[in-house]
This record gives structure tokens, sequence and C-alpha cells, in this order.
């Protein structure tokens, strides 16, 4: 019998109000006795109590959620909570820093655009200003073929998919509508055969007019236009896809409006993402030449990765980081797939969602964002139950010294000490990066390998106290198959520079180095040391490559003290945050459940489930007595175990004879035992399936299978055979 729907007036219970982020498994009251409850709550419940109760435990391999679920006095839901709140702050914090980073890159393109505008509306009105009579009138004013062109600035975008273009073209409008241009957005779906010019002049008018006649005509664009309050600016037509556009559509568009581009100064921008020739496949010579463009270009795609990489993972603006591993997907998984930065955002975001999701002490990264962060962090950790005290001084990264009663103080000190050295991270990094990028190096790959734990050194600086804290198994140093490529090149590119490039370079220096005094010092050294060799400059040839001809000599070379300075710095100061206690806390390492989630293998999971539908299903009886395929089973579920006996392609003909013994078999056996049990004798003989049936049955689990992609449907050669897409168990 089927269980009544629940009134939409019953109060939401945790099986209906189910959380947009993650559900964590909720125990039930203190009162429930353990005998009520399911069999595995019931025997967690026992290792629990069995875990606690034993003071020389060593379940440091439970999972980080059965840690936070252990504190019986119902804090689970609040730490569940403060994650939650945690994330949505620093993803907003992540999502605002992404905005401005691409306006700001956007910007200067925005602002030629609309100097570009008024230089084009100065242009028109020098040739005629018409009354607002003149504008009504159903005849063009003037009849010059220069008059009938329309300005048009295209917009060179290089993105490799236009999702990207989406936010440009998005705030390019908002720019210019706020700057006193009556703006139209018109996308390739409204330049479509089906419809024709009409329809994409009707969408032009919804987004001027307020009202919008029946028959949409050019004199009703006119008329308003030659209202006072809309008179006196242009009208800027932004078209972000040109190249997904009808071309035969667009064309008219160009000429009907080019008629009346003195009386009503329209004005397009076309978004270009290929090359600036794509105008040219794309529209007639008539209507080219009604058009008179003027060619703009925004910041390459490069560009806009290297600000984004530096304003989100760099430097630490939300107290959120990843793990080397993780960082090497990220970057495998942009450059592999479709190239775009949204979709590199998206995973960034589904990266922070798994870690404050996972690990039950990420609530504190919020610490990092606070203005006295060590008395923020203490006061949580004085509120943190004991199970989750004890499970922060267990962290992987931290000593067995960590686990003594000040460890609350260690976990202040060690995540203090680690916002510090992020720090100073960021600020080398950045430097090493003002010098690779001299040698056309790009901030992702260097920003990849300098998360690398494997490439510290073991030269420890006697600065940096905090590494003796560091366990050798974390360092893992000098292991086989990591190179410092990147870093290299970074280094090598210095050697080569020109006295007024390496100058310059030390000023960038001093900017992303100041803080950190010992080696601000050091670069102010060497900027006067530029300074003085320049004014007595001997010759005005480039630097030398090497200068290993000075014997008699003992001085280095300036660019090589520049280098040195550099290693000296990535040595002591670039320390991955994987090698320093706590980081657990703050930095995503799961790349398995990134990787399961963004790429997946869909068709193998199909495959797989149809295969093993009776675990799934909860079914003992379709594998009964070693029956590798049983009637029982669901049509689709038997059409793709029997294709397993297949190579590349099927014989349909042998595919149905081989599906009708299987569903006939269960028949012919009940004939064959009919006295088989009591049971049995009482109920009815099954009937057996008519032909038909099976035919149907048969056709629906074809098409099943050719719908989840496990196979190709006949072809008009063979319509006697289907190919197989999906193998393998």
């Amino acid at each position: 019998m089927a269980a009544a729907a629940p009134s939409s007036e019953a109060p939401l219970t945790a099986a209906t109000n189910i959380e947009p982020f993650f559900v964590l498994h909720k125990g039930d009251a203190l009162s429930t006795s353990a005998s009520s409850l399911p069999p595995h709550l019931a025997r967690w419940r026992i290792d629990v109590s069995r875990l606690t109760s034993s003071p020389n435990h060593k379940s440091r391999k439970r999972s980080r959620n059965e840690a936070v679920e252990e504190d019986s006095s119902g804090g689970a839901e609040l730490y569940e909570r403060l994650r939650l709140e945690a994330f949505h702050r620093a993803w907003s914090k992540i999502q605002s820093t992404i905005n401005e980073v691409l306006r700001g890159i956007s910007l200067k393109l925005f602002d030629q655009v609309l100097e570009w505008v008024h230089e084009s509306f100065s242009a028109v009105r020098s040739i005629a200003r018409p009354t607002t009579a003149e504008v009504q009138q159903p005849y063009p004013l003037l009849t010059d073929v220069i008059c009938r062109k329309i300005p048009t600035a295209f917009v060179l975008t290089k993105n490799a998919e236009f999702v990207d273009d989406i936010t440009t073209f998005r705030d390019l409008a908002g720019h210019l509508e706020s700057n006193g241009c009556h703006l139209a957005k018109l996308s390739a779906a409204d330049f479509s055969a089906k419809h024709g010019v009409g329809s994409c002049f009707r969408s032009l008018l919804r987004q001027l007019l307020s009202y919008v006649p029946d028959v949409a005509h050019i004199f009703a664009l006119a008329s308003w236009y030659s209202l006072k309050e809309n008179y006196d600016q242009p009208i800027v037509v932004i078209i972000d896809d040109l190249e997904q556009c009808c071309g035969d559509v667009l064309g008219e568009l160009v000429m009907m409006l080019s008629e009346w581009v003195i009386k009503i100064p329209i004005f397009f921008v076309m978004g270009i993402a290929t090359t600036l020739d794509a105008p040219g496949k794309l529209l007639s010579s008539e209507a080219l030449q009604r058009l008179e463009p003027c060619k703009l270009t925004l910041g390459s795609p490069s560009d806009r990765m290297n600000a984004l990489v530096e304003a989100i993972l760099v430097k630490p603006c939300a107290g959120f980081c990843i793990s080397h591993e993780v960082a090497v997907f990220l970057r495998n998984y942009f450059f592999k797939h479709d190239g775009t930065i949204t979709s590199l955002i998206s995973a960034l975001k589904l990266a922070c969602s798994k870690h404050f999701s996972i690990e039950p002490l990420s609530f504190l990264c919020m610490g990092m964002l606070e203005e006295d962060c060590e008395n923020f962090w203490r006061n949580e950790f004085d509120a943190l139950p004991q199970v989750m005290q004890k499970y922060s001084s267990g962290l992987p990264s931290c000593t067995r010294e960590m686990g003594s009663s000040n460890s609350g103080n260690n976990m202040v000190k060690g995540l203090s000490e680690l916002m510090k050295v992020q720090k100073d991270w960021s600020s080398v990094l950045l430097c090493l990066y003002e010098a690779g990028r001299h040698g056309k190096v790009q901030l992702l790959d260097i920003f990849c390998e300098a998360l690398n734990p494997y490439l510290h050194t073991q030269k420890m600086p006697n600065s940096a106290t905090f590494l003796s804290k560091v366990t050798t198994e974390n360092l893992q140093i000098g292991k086989s198959g990591t190179s410092r490529r990147f870093i290299d090149q970074a280094m090598d590119a210095i050697r080569y520079l020109p006295a007024e490039t390496l100058f310059h370079l030390l000023e960038v220096w001093s900017i992303h180095l100041k803080g950190m005094n010992e080696i601000s010092v050091k670069v102010k050294e060497l900027q006067s040391t530029t300074i003085s060799v320049d004014s007595v400059r001997i010759t005005k040839d480039k630097w030398p490559r090497r200068s290993t001809g000075s014997a008699g000599n003992c001085t280095v070379p300036l660019n090589d003290k520049v280098a040195m300075l550099l290693d000296d710095a990535t040595r002591n100061f670039l320390v991955p945050v994987e090698c320093l206690p706590f980081h657990e806390i703050i930095c995503f390492k799961n790349v398995g459940i990134l990787q399961s989630a963004l790429i997946g293998n869909p068709r193998r999971m199909v495959q797989l489930d149809l295969l093993k539908s009776h675990r799934h299903l909860k079914c003992s009886c379709c594998r009964k007595n070693g029956i590798a395929v049983s009637a029982s089973m669901h049509d689709t579920s038997i059409m793709c175990n029997l294709a397993q006996e297949y190579g590349d392609v099927i014989n349909l003909h042998d595919w149905y004879l081989s599906f009708d013994g299987i569903i006939n078999s269960t028949h012919s056996k009940v004939k064959r035992k009919p006295h088989a049990s009591p049971l049995k004798k009482k109920s009815k003989p099954m009937a057996a399936e008519s032909e038909a049936m099976i035919q149907a049955r048969f056709c629906r689990a074809v098409t099943e299978l050719q719908i989840t992609g496990l196979l190709r449907m006949p072809s008009k050669r063979r319509p006697d055979l289907v190919q197989r897409i999906a193998f393998g168990p």
C-alpha cells in the first residue's frame, strides 16, 4: 500500500528540508536507546563509546565527519551551520574579487568603446542635425553614400568559448548605459533565418520603446527618437556573438538601418571570438560597404587568467587555498577541456564547497579575515568540544607534542604562523612571476610548481624557526620525478635583462616584498647599485649574457646578484602550504572528489549499474545459484549483460533470440517442475509471454541502451546490426 503524501501544512522534517549545500547525518536524541536505532547506527554508537573510553586508541584513520558527530551534546548542527556560513562568506569574497578583477581588465576596453561612441556621434552630427519633423519623414534626409555607413566597433575577445564573453558584454552594456547611451542587446538567437529580420527588429524595439506596435516599422523608432528626452543621445546595439548569427538576417538589418543613420544615429558593437576577418566571411559585400569599422581588442585570455590566479589563488583573499595536486588538476582541466575561465571558476567553487563540507574545522578559515585573528582562533578553540580539540591536535601535519594540554595555544600559534608564511610565500611567488614574464612564463605554471611540497629544499633558513615543527614525512624532500622547470626559467630570464628592465624589475619587487624587511634591504642595495652603474655606463649596448671572462676581476655581474637574491628568497620563504602545521584547516587536498565530480565517466557508470543492478536494487533472486542473467532482472539490464558476449557489433536477430530464451526460461521451468513445493501447488502457473510482447520489450530495451549512449542504432547499409560504444566490465 502506498504511503500517503505529506500534507502541505505539515512542518518540515529532516527528510524534506534538504539544505542546498550539503546534508550531514544527524544523530537521534540522547534519550534514544541504542537498541531502537538501525544496526549501522547502533554499531557506530558502540564504536564511539569504546573509542572514547580507551585512552590509547589508534583510530587516526576515521573520517572527519565522524569526529564531529561523536559529540553527543548536539553541537554537530551548530558546527554544520558555522561551516555553511563560512563557505558562503568565503565564496562571496572570492566571487567579488573575481568580478572586480575582470571588470578592471575590461574597463580599459569599455573606455575605448565609450570614446569611440562619442566620436562617432559627433561625426554624424557634424554632417547634419535634422529637426524633429525631418526625423519623422519617410525618406532619408541625405542620399550620399558616405552618410549611409553605420559606425561599427568589432571587439576581438579571443576567447575559446562564448561563455567567457557573457560577463564582458553585460558589463559593457551597463557602462555605456550609465554614460548616457540608449542601449539594446541582440543575441545570435535573434538573428535566425526562420523568423527573419522582422523578429530581430522587434526585439530591438522592445528594449528601447515602452510600447511596440503590432507592425514593427522603422517609423516607430524614428518617432521615439524624435522625442526631446531621447534626441541628443546615441543608440548602441550590442551583438555579443557575431559569428553565430545568420549572415543574411544581419545583412538585412544593416541595410535597413543604414538608410536612417543620419536621422537615427545607431551604432553597432559586435563581438568576435576568432579573427577580425570574420565579418567578411559572414556578411555580403553590399552589407560590408554599409559599415564603417573600428577594430578593438580585449585583453588576452592569458592576461585575464594571470590576473585571476594572482587575485584569488596567490593572494590569500578568503582564507581558503588548494593543494599542489588540486592546482595541477585545475590547470589540466582548464587546458584539456573547454579552456574557459568560467569552467575554472566553477571548478574552484566546487573545491571550496567540498572543503567546507568535509573538513570539520574549516570554519576557522574565517579567522584570516578578522582583524584580531589570534583572539578569534583562541575563542573558537576554547568553545570546541573535547573530541574536536583532540582532532585538531591529531591532524597529520602536526607533531605529537601538540597533543599536550596547551594544544589550543599551539593551534593559535600554528595558524598565525601559517598566515604569515602564506603572505611571504605569496610575495616571493609574485617576484618570481615578474621575472618569469620576461621569459613568457605563465603565473599558473609557477603557482602549481611553487605548491609542490617535494621541491622544498632541505636547507632550512635560520629565521624560519617554524619549520622545525614540520615532520619529515610532510616535507618528503628529494622525491624522484620532480623538477623546478618554470622557477628555473624565471631565474634564467633575469640573467639576460638589460639594465633599464632590471631596474624596473627591482622597483616592482620592492612593492611585492613590502613588510619583508630582510629582503627589502637587499633589494634597495641592488637598486642603488643599478643607479650607480647606469650613471657611469660605458656603452649603450645590452648587458652581456654571462660575464665569465673577468678572471682578474672578482666582482659578480649585477644580473647574477639579482638572480642569486631571488634564489635565496625562494629557498627561504617559498614554503608550500602542505609543509606547514594545521594546513588541513584551510587547504583542500582531495583531488579525487573533484575529479569524479567534474570529469567522471557517465557512460561507464551507467553500464556498471546495469551489469550490477541487483546490488543497487538489493535483489537476492537475480544471482541465485550462480546464474549470470535472470529473467527477474530489468529488461535493459538483461540486454546489457547479453551484449557483453559480443564484440564491436551485435546481430539483432541473435540478440533477440538470447533475450527471448531468458524470458521464456522462467515459464519452461514452471512447466517442468509444477510440484516443486506445496506453496507452488497453490499458485497459478505463469502464462507465457506472447511473441509480440517480447518483441516490444526487446525494442524498448534497445532504445534505452541507445539513449544512454551504450550503443549506436542500425544503419541503412546493415539494418540487422547495432554497434557497441561502451566496452569492458
